[in-house]
């Protein structure tokens, strides 16, 4: 038996092994340090029998500095192997606490887990900290989980003798997944074992397991670490409710979410940048410096830009503008509302059909069918299978698109063709999914596409990604990483030949391999009529975002059957390119609020400049300083209140303004400015004109310089 290790070395073997015991085999050091494996690119225990020839890479636990905390970027693999584990120790905690819980799932998350439990007694934050202390018992014991595994008869008879409905929904669809066998865990000793949960809990009322000879079982498919004392820092976060299968109509559950680190350290990091991304709330900031708004009586996900968001809008979108034209593309405007045929010809209904607001369907039609006793269900069906005609809110630009290309006889001297379109789309999305700008129901795509020929498709490609790095640059936004999204080819929701799709995916990486930064390949990734770049930016406290994205399309100019007259005088089908460097208006500006704490570059900031006269006797030179700022474009104003100025540089200060000029007597009499910036503070008088330059100069460089006082 061959074993392949990620250095591409190779070990032979004349009998079955586990990663541990490669492990022991390569070293005692990397037998100590290691937590898991991955076979073939599965993640599995250190105890998975290895039969058969395989790829395998250990994974081990993190390098920490001399305070614990993790070297270098958390290791998803090991943080999912680590989080799994506590959900079950949590879950074991909560059912020692409250006997009566049956256990329904709990799966690890990007930033933690979660555990759905019936309960009928609530569980409330105050109960966190006694969760905690049993969980904190179990895993002082450094006891091993252990996989046990039974044939689907015995183990169907086991959960039925136990009696625990969701484990055995739970089991069931394991198996009609395919599954050979249903595998539990153990939570220290297999032979005295108490089912807990998920395959194994109980439903009388008895406890999980001791940490001394017992053990606590739980229905799961795994993997886990191999014992709970490598647990480090961990804390139960929240509670909320939740429904069997996310059916409102089903049993009602009780969630309970917590997290876990491998030390202490990183969990306090984790927490503090919880706090701060709590306080840098785009909903909380953007509401304080009167950015946009989302009103009950317009509806869930529809942003109302108020003025001083519309400008950060408007600044954006003019900025985008301008390397547009420099880059050739033609503006276009398309309407919000089109015919359902449209979108079934694209492909994007029914195949997104979820995802979209309800097809609208004219009165009268509506009425002969409920004259013929048409129920909702018929209707959706009948629309579905094309019988009746609808009229769809646009859930994607690129069709109507399309159809401006198509209206016009196209030759190949005429490409390529770039449209672009500041489109409002709409998406339907679930209320409890909603979150701000971020996850909203009508947005704004900075959307384009291209129309090329095979031998322009890798320069487009290269003008695209140009604008998306632009973009990232001027804002400061420069640690990103960048995803490829493939096909899964034995996936059934991709349209087209293999030879397309070959064609776009190649292209796609070429394209990725030239940006100079890391990108993943990630299959099943891909939109169904193409693979995709999408650029996913980290932001100041280490959050990262999906943001711009560039996609490859032979699919869409086949279903319309699109052509372009070639040099040959032959008829030819281009090739397109969907592009988007901000993605949504909503979302970006969401993003930005936050990554910059609503303290936004000079020329994005809705008021760049406030005047604070000293007093009521200096109004009329603060006037003539705004007057100054307003002819060069700066967005400027006069705090004429009576407060005193120290209350008024407080009140520039929350609104994030970038500069506050205090005049008085002194600048009045000299045409100067006392300047203060929001960060540096006090930076001193200088002459008016020369702030004006200055400031001037900021704007137009998009923030590469400063104002400097002499």
């Amino acid at each position: 038996m061959k074993i392949q290790l990620p250095d591409a070395s190779v070990r032979e073997y004349d009998q079955p092994m586990t990663p541990a015991q490669v492990a022991a085999d390569i070293g005692p050091g990397l037998a100590k340090a290691a937590i898991g494996a991955k076979i073939n690119g599965n993640l599995a225990d250190l105890h998975q029998p290895i039969t058969e020839d395989c790829e395998l890479a250990l994974i081990t636990s993190p390098r920490t500095d001399k305070k614990g905390r993790t070297k270098g970027d958390h290791n998803p693999d090991a943080l999912y192997l680590l989080r799994h584990s506590c959900a079950h120790v949590m879950a074991e905690a909560i059912e020692r606490l409250w006997p009566d819980t049956q256990l329904a799932y709990g799966p690890p998350l990007e930033h933690g887990f979660y555990y759905d439990l019936a309960l009928d007694t609530p569980i409330r934050s105050e109960d966190f900290v006694k969760i905690e202390a049993e969980m904190k018992k179990i895993i002082e014991a450094d006891r091993p989980f252990t996989r046990s595994e039974l044939d689907p008869q015995a183990g169907m008879a086991k959960l039925q003798e136990e009696n625990n409905k969701y484990k055995m929904d739970n089991a069931q669809r394991a198996l009609d997944a395919d599954a050979k066998t249903l595998s539990w865990y153990t939570t220290g000793d297999a032979s005295g074992s108490t089912s807990g949960d998920a395959a194994g809990e109980t439903s009388g009322g008895t406890s999980g397991g001791t940490s001394g000879g017992g053990g606590w079982e739980d229905l799961c498919m795994g993997p886990h670490l191999p014992r709970t004392g490598l647990i480090g820092g961990f804390k139960v976060m929240s509670i909320a409710q939740s429904h069997w299968h996310g059916d409102l109509e089903s049993d009602a559950f009780q969630r309970v979410y917590g997290t876990a680190f491998f030390s202490q350290a990183d969990l306090e990091d984790h927490l503090e940048k919880l706090e701060e991304a709590r306080q840098r709330d785009h909903r909380v900031v953007g509401k304080r410096l009167g950015l946009f708004e989302i009103d009950e009586a317009v509806g869930q996900g529809l942003i109302l830009w108020k003025p001083n968001g519309a400008i950060v809008r408007q600044e954006l979108q003019d900025f985008i503008g301008e390397h547009l034209k420099r880059q050739g593309y033609s503006q276009v405007f398309t309407p919000h509302i089109s015919k359902l045929d449209l979108y079934r010809t694209s492909g994007h209904y029914p195949y997104y059909a979820d995802s979209q607001f309800p097809p609208l369907v004219d009165r009268e039609v509506i009425q002969k069918l409920a004259d013929e006793g048409c129920s909702c269900s018929d209707l959706a069906n009948r629309l579905e299978k094309g019988e009746i005609e609808g009229y769809l809110l646009k859930p994607m630009n690129c069709p109507m698109h399309i159809k401006i290309f198509d209206s016009e006889k196209r030759s190949y001297r005429d490409l390529p063709i770039r449209l672009a379109e500041f489109g409002t789309v709409y998406r339907w999305e679930q209320s409890g999914e909603l979150g701000g700008m971020t996850r909203v129901r009508g947005f704004t795509q900075d959307d384009a596409h291209l129309f090329v020929t095979e031998d322009q498709l890798a320069q487009e490609l290269q003008g695209c990604l140009e604008l998306v790095k632009l973009v990232f640059k001027t804002l400061g936004m420069t640690d990103y990483r960048v995803r490829v999204g493939l096909r899964d080819p034995d996936g059934d929701k991709y349209v087209g030949t293999a030879d397309q799709w070959n064609k776009a995916e190649a292209a796609c990486k070429n394209a990725a391999a030239s940006l100079g930064v890391p990108f993943t390949l990630e299959p099943s990734e891909a939109a169904f009529y193409g693979p995709k770049i999408d650029f996913v930016v980290r932001d100041v406290i280490g959050r990262e975002w999906q943001l711009g994205t560039v996609q490859v399309d032979y699919q869409l100019p086949e279903r319309f059957d699109l052509e372009y007259v070639g040099s040959d005088n032959q008829t030819h089908r281009p090739i397109m390119i969907h592009r988007a460097p901000f993605g949504s208006m909503e979302r970006f500006v969401g993003v930005l609020i936050e990554h910059f704490n609503g303290a936004f570059p000079l020329w994005l900031s809705p008021e760049q400049v406030r005047v604070l006269p000293i007093s009521d006797k200096f109004i009329d030179y603060a006037a003539q300083v705004n007057d100054a700022l307003k002819a060069v474009g700066i967005r400027t104003k006069i705090d004429d209140s009576n407060e005193r100025v120290n209350a008024k540089i407080k009140v520039a200060q929350e609104l994030k303004v970038p500069y506050m000029l205090v005049v008085g007597g002194r600048d009045a009499a000299g045409q100067t400015v006392s300047v203060r910036e929001r960060f540096e503070g006090d930076l001193g008088a200088m002459p008016l004109d020369e702030f004006v330059t200055q400031v001037a100069q900021e704007m137009t460089s998009k923030g590469t310089t400063r104002v400097q006082v002499s």
